[in-house]
């Protein structure tokens, strides 16, 4: 990963900021992406890597964020789509519209923006890795989380989708789907933290043998459990 340029959404809590780290450890340029100003420079002096400001929700911020990436590094070779959150985990029709359309722009237009805008970025390169970042809720029902699965099953096929049309430019895509893992997500979406054994650093280290692999292979979809995380299909 020497001095390979890498993009992470979310960069700054749980799965995205153990990414970043993991990636500057490999040697990799990284720059993490969030919203708030504040934690993005003391993250990014921790881990010793650059760092941009932008909402994800906003298709103008990633053209601008494209626009600074080529300016400074002229490229960029892995993009995470990483940013994400349950926004409003509750039956279906307690929600509010707010909620409904803030859960899908955060976790699956967010997904498509940022490959609308890099996907032809890395296909003149003929290079490049983009991962998305999904949930086993793509795959497995529970109540309440109806919203959110529906985003991140879109996240799913969405990927699936990308990579044959990028296939042939050489660029690859693929969708990493982590299980409940001890992150911040529980309890910004109003939930009690998880004490779950899967760990973000499990999840960092997925991603990034997913783009250490050779580029003649390529990951479609990668699922990651907690070996205590127990699901009983419907």
């Amino acid at each position: 990963m020497k001095d390979q340029i890498v993009l992470i959404t979310g960069g700054t809590s749980g799965y995205g900021k153990a990414m970043a780290k993991a990636f500057t450890d490999a040697g990799a340029k990284v720059v993490i992406a969030a919203r708030k100003e504040n934690e993005l420079k003391d993250t990014a002096k921790e881990i010793g890597c650059d760092f941009l400001r932008m909402d994800v929700t906003d298709y103008c911020a990633w053209l601008e964020a494209k626009k600074m990436i080529l300016e400074k590094y002229g490229r960029l070779d892995v993009l995470i789509n990483n940013a994400g959150g349950g926004i409003a985990i509750k039956n279906v029709a307690d929600q509010t519209k707010e909620e409904i359309d803030k859960a899908i722009a955060l976790n699956l237009n967010s997904v498509i923006y940022g490959a609308n805008v890099f996907a032809p970025v890395m296909c003149g390169q003929g290079s490049g890795t983009i991962i998305n970042i999904s949930s086993v809720c793509a795959k497995e029902c529970w109540p309440e989380w109806s919203v959110y699965a529906a985003a991140k099953a879109g996240v799913l096929n969405f990927s699936k989708g990308l990579y044959t049309e990028l296939q042939n430019q050489g660029v690859r895509v693929t969708c990493l789907i982590p299980a409940q893992a001890a992150t911040r997500f529980q309890s910004a979406a109003g939930l009690a933290d998880s004490t779950c054994k899967l760990g973000v650093e499990d999840i960092a280290e997925t991603a990034l043998f997913i783009c250490k692999l050779p580029a003649r292979a390529v990951v479609e979809e990668v699922t990651v459990w907690g070996i205590d995380q127990v699901v009983v299909p419907l």
